[in-house]
């Protein structure tokens, strides 16, 4: 089956770009380039031509207004449409806006000048609030374009449960729920992580409930882990603030505990960088706060391997299924987070990590109690039952091919 990937891949780097290009390798490469050399083989079955619709250059860009992103979208528009009588490609796979005006709008303008040249679309749904954001903040012409133009998708792909409202909203002929997957980060786990998980957390809760003297200085530090864009929105203030007041419980305490916040991510806006550095110096926590900055491959994995655990308070108002709390997952590592949209689907039942949005004072309670835990083999299966690699192909390309084979609709 032939599949016209109309989206971005890295750089920028945020979820939704990285699932693209994870999908795109794993059927085999854009065919666009390797349409005279020899064909990787592809056992899913889908031959993927790829447009890589990228309009903005960072990630303070993203989902902005600016006059140079429509020429932009017509000649990706105009690569789709050379792609579909020269390759022979019918089925449009696209990535919908969440409930933003600007990103709406350019869905708008691709739905208007691509689809009446493909005889199948389908969605791929990463970000959600479209559906909200059409009932509360969208004008009655904004639904009516918008059913018009994206209504009817011969197939609709969302994350999770929590997400079907944005994409039944528009009427999809089919719709299919599958979550997101990565190649497992750490198939050493058993071996090496996982004993390495439960002796630290036996070391730590003889410091925290029988006094235990540490050796050394090292040994009572726990590393409270951050991975995604930095965002007041994704909750890297929020978790600031609970390690600050963390520390200072610590002091009052007299206990031998510090938490130290390592910070793995880019900023998606100056103003908020600048605001984060500013907490910093005030409130003294230069030796507190590690800024890695961007990273991927060994250098985050390396961070997952060294964290005692993952903070990520979210309250982005289009967090879909994010990978980070998969990747946290897959390495044994408690999380805490926030019961913010699907979010805590992602997590085992009754999982004891989770806060309300805004809140630190509840994340500095979890920290306390999960920096002793041993909840490694629990995430761990977890991540193994729903969210590897193979079993979220598998389910793609399935319901990919399934719209080959449907009837064509009205």
């Amino acid at each position: 089956m032939k599949l016209l990937v109309f989206a971005h891949i890295p750089p920028p780097y945020h979820g939704q770009s990285a699932a693209v290009q994870q999908m795109l390798e794993h059927f085999g490469g854009n065919r666009r380039k390797l349409i005279f050399r020899h064909e990787r083989v592809n056992r899913y079955g889908i031959e993927c031509y790829h447009v890589n619709a990228r309009l903005s250059k960072t990630l303070e860009e993203v989902g902005e207004f600016q006059f140079r992103k429509f020429d932009q979208i017509l000649f990706y528009c105009l690569q789709a449409i050379w792609c579909r009588f020269w390759y022979g490609v019918k089925t449009l796979y696209y990535v919908p806006a969440p409930g933003k005006a600007v990103a709406l709008y350019r869905d708008w303008l691709v739905m208007f000048f691509c689809r009446p040249f493909f005889d199948k679309i389908i969605f791929h749904w990463h970000g959600g609030g479209l559906a909200k954001w059409l009932e509360t903040s969208g004008q009655r012409k904004t639904r009516m374009v918008t059913y018009r133009l994206m209504g009817n998708a011969d197939l609709s792909v969302v994350l999770t449960e929590f997400g079907r409202s944005d994409a039944e909203k528009l009427l999809p002929r089919r719709l299919a729920v599958i979550g997101n997957g990565l190649d497992d980060p750490c198939p050493e786990f058993n071996e090496t992580i996982y004993p390495a998980r439960r002796a630290r957390a036996a070391a730590l809760k003889a410091i925290l409930f029988r006094n235990r003297v540490p050796g050394n200085l090292s040994e009572a530090v726990v590393n409270v882990l951050f991975v995604a864009t930095c965002s007041r929105e994704k909750g890297v203030f929020d978790a600031v603030e609970a390690v600050r007041r963390a520390n200072q419980a610590a002091e009052e305490r007299d206990s031998p505990l510090r938490f130290r916040f390592v910070v793995a991510g880019s900023f998606a806006s100056s103003v908020e960088e600048k605001e984060f550095g500013e907490f910093i110096r005030q409130n003294r926590l230069l030796s507190t706060v590690v800024l890695l900055g961007f990273v991927s491959g060994e250098s985050k994995y390396e961070a997952f391997r060294n964290a005692d655990i993952f903070c990520f308070p979210t309250y982005y108002p289009a967090e879909g299924q994010p990978t980070c709390v998969a990747e946290a997952m897959a390495f044994g590592l408690p999380v805490i987070t926030t019961r913010w949209r699907a979010v805590p689907d992602m997590l085992p039942a009754n999982y004891p990590g989770l806060v309300d949005i805004k809140s630190p004072e509840q994340i500095v309670e979890k920290l306390w109690f999960l920096c002793a835990s041993d909840l490694g083999s629990c995430s761990r299966d977890s991540f193994l039952r729903r969210f590897t690699l193979e079993r979220h192909l598998t389910a793609m390309s399935e319901a990919i091919r399934s719209v080959e084979s449907a009837e064509p609709g009205p």
